[in-house]
């Protein structure tokens, strides 16, 4: 199974006014690390069928739908629906190598 996407983000903690005068510590995760699509080592590229399902593609060529990250991270995707959403049948995404979290 992928490495999730926030596994290997540190956790940091804050103190802040609990507001009644005391404190109160609020945990968090770091900023991610992020990939420059630019430098991510492609395996294939996926032409977009109006069927796809952004974790089946993911399942097809990492062997897990829960890489379906790693698709969006190589493809600058914020959003993974917008990687297979109508109107986009016919793009290419870039299929990385299966990797660890970064």
């Amino acid at each position: 199974m992928a490495a999730g996407r926030y596994d290997a983000v540190e956790i940091a903690e804050v103190s802040i006014p609990d507001g009644v005068g005391g404190q109160r510590t609020v945990r968090y995760l770091r900023r991610r690390r992020v990939l420059d699509p630019r430098d991510v080592r492609a395996v294939a590229t996926h032409r977009v069928d109006a069927a796809d399902r952004l974790d089946l593609v993911a399942a097809r060529y990492l062997g897990d739908p829960l890489a379906a990250w790693q698709v969006c991270d190589a493809n600058a995707a914020l959003d993974p629906d917008e990687l297979t959403e109508p109107g986009t049948e016919g793009d290419l995404l870039v299929i990385p190598f299966p990797q660890a979290a970064p």
